[in-house]
């Protein structure tokens, strides 16, 4: 046996979460046994239950950390042009999913999932960014509750996207930027007079619409 490398508790936690994410990345949640991201680590199960008492503790953190990663990177650039700041938004959920795939996955699957502690985290994540994008599309107002569902929509339609395109080898980053963007425009630009973001007057005027 190799010698184990002494890490912090925080490193050692980090590691076991990339362990793991890989795993779930890989397999369906029933067909993974955390015992394994112990074996892999060369750590004992003990010291893997010391950071994490269950399985679906495991997961929860994967996704919890998963979503704040993923919120940290696609911070909104207010000094962009409107329709530049949606771009930028959609090749930085892109570029964060990259770098971060087996996070992404995990968050893929846990939307699935039917724990509530995985499902009320998702919906945090999700609430947040539909908030970013309400605040500067529909800016300084109660908003509609129809635009609020547009926007999560897209937002599903977008995780959905995302991770069809990591499993994709023929799909480029830029093509799903531009159906994203289009999708969002055309789906806002659907929508009811009195449910419309006030920003898309400007929004199609920048689109040349």
């Amino acid at each position: 046996m190799g010698v184990r490398t002494r890490m912090t508790p925080q490193q050692r936690r980090a590691q076991l979460l990339d362990l793991g994410a890989e795993l779930f990345a890989e397999q369906h949640y029933d067909d993974v046994h955390i015992e394994r991201v112990a074996e892999l680590a060369g750590v004992s199960r003990g010291l893997l239950y010391h950071y994490f008492p269950t399985k679906r503790a495991f997961f929860a953190e994967l996704v919890r950390r998963a979503t704040e990663r993923m919120l940290a990177d696609t911070a909104p650039d207010p000094q962009l042009p409107l329709l530049e700041q949606l771009r930028h938004g959609i090749d930085a959920y892109l570029a964060s999913c990259r770098a971060n795939r087996h996070g992404s996955q995990a968050i893929y699957s846990g939307a699935a999932s039917s724990d509530p502690v995985v499902i009320a985290l998702i919906e945090k994540a999700t609430r947040g960014q539909e908030d970013r994008i309400l605040a500067v599309i529909d800016p300084g107002r109660d908003h509609p509750e129809l635009l609020r569902i547009a926007v999560h929509s897209w937002l599903v339609m977008l995780r959905a996207a995302c991770h069809a395109w990591l499993a994709s080898e023929d799909i480029s980053a830029s093509d799903v930027r531009q159906m994203a963007e289009h999708a969002l425009l055309g789906a806002l630009a659907g929508l009811p007079d009195h449910a419309r973001a006030g920003a898309m007057a400007q929004l199609l005027d920048i689109n040349g619409a």
